[in-house]
């Protein structure tokens, strides 16, 4: 009986061992008899590909567009706040809203609203009217931001849809050859081809897209969050509740305010 076994689990272990050398060898073979190109499959997909690679360019184009114009060093780059920062602090308002009107974005339209409020006349210099008008065009230009950060997630709904689209058409081609008598594998495989060469492109455009969409939806949020506390740190050395130099160093500042050659801007 031991003997049986053992015999028995030679004979499994070599078959294992056959199987394990001779599969890769008949995959490759199979590989070189039916290698195909990405071109063959986009051609064996059916129209439906035609909308998929449509979907595809406009992703890529909108990839592009939010990482060069939603990136930190463009909404504020460290000059325009460094300079931004040494006029309020010297409460030159106008010099500082004309400078904002020379150099247009979210954070100089933003200051340009507030500067707009400013009220010498009033506590505080009518900080709070200055920090409502902040909130809302920094919740206004991320507004503006999130639609064009939308369209990604657009694109990510939309292409498993065109894929299931390509899906039916496939499948009624398969059937549409059983109904006309042509029972044979070439032409079932034809339509069922055609039907998950489309699943998987939408697919293969869904998940990158979906990505992308959360990405940049984090990169908009937390780069317009940076935007309002320099804001905000601007109004506070209008006000005089910041100095632009450490605690430490405020007792030995004659003056209400810093002087723009004490002041450091905020680093980007």
């Amino acid at each position: 009986m031991k003997k049986r076994l053992r015999n028995n689990r030679s004979l499994a272990l070599a078959l294992g061992l056959a199987f394990a050398f001779a599969a890769p060898l008949t995959a490759s073979a199979a590989g070189t008899e039916t290698q195909k190109s990405l071109l063959d499959f986009y051609r064996e997909g059916g129209s439906v590909m035609h909308l998929i690679a449509l979907c595809s360019m406009a992703t890529m184009a909108l990839c592009a567009y939010c990482s060069l114009m939603f990136r930190k060093g463009k909404l504020m780059p460290a000059p325009l706040i460094g300079h931004l920062n040494a006029l309020i602090a010297q409460r030159e308002l106008p010099a500082a809203y004309e400078f904002c009107q020379a150099n247009p974005g979210p954070l100089t339209r933003a200051l340009s609203s507030a500067l707009t409020k400013a009220n010498y006349d009033r506590d505080m210099y009518n900080k709070s009217a200055m920090e409502n008008a902040v909130a809302d065009d920094c919740f206004r230009e991320e507004t503006k931001m999130m639609v064009v950060v939308n369209y990604l997630n657009t694109f990510a709904v939309l292409a498993p849809m065109i894929g299931l689209l390509g899906t039916v058409a496939g499948m009624i081609t398969s059937f549409s050859a059983l109904t006309a008598g042509k029972a044979e594998a070439g032409d079932l495989a034809k339509g069922i081809g055609e039907a998950l060469i489309a699943t998987g492109g939408g697919l293969l455009l869904a998940i990158p897209a979906m990505f992308m969409y959360f990405f940049f939806r984090g990169m908009v949020t937390s780069n317009m969050a940076d935007v309002h506390q320099s804001l905000s740190h601007m109004l506070d050395l209008f006000t005089g509740e910041a100095r632009g130099i450490p605690p430490i160093s405020r007792q030995r500042t004659a003056g209400p305010l810093a002087s723009p050659e004490e002041y450091e801007p905020i680093a980007e």
